[in-house]
């Protein structure tokens, strides 16, 4: 699998917060900074890249065992593979990477 499906940005390059120039959007329980077409949203010692918004509920699709999509460890989660992106279970939906 190809690591373009998970863009990262390090702390080092450039540290979001009040202040840093980017729009803060509130997200559950996290906070993203808006980059043109995509957001940011810290991990852990990087930012995701995420594309500016996309879900996919529970109702849409439940993944899990069986489900067909590939599954892939991240961090303290899971994400599942469609094609060129990823689903990561967030609260009552999917945000997709």
């Amino acid at each position: 699998m190809s690591d373009d499906l998970h863009a990262e940005h390090t702390l080092a390059e450039h540290t979001h917060g009040e202040g840093c120039g980017h729009e803060a959007v509130q997200h559950g329980d996290h906070v993203d900074y808006i980059h043109g077409t995509h957001r940011h949203a810290l991990h852990g010692d990087h930012y995701d890249e995420h594309e500016s918004p996309a879900e996919h509920t529970l109702a849409e699709h439940t993944h899990g065992e069986g489900c067909g999509h590939e599954a892939v460890q991240h961090g303290d989660h899971v994400d599942y593979i469609h094609g060129t992106h990823r689903h990561a279970l967030h609260g009552d939906h999917y945000d997709e990477h």
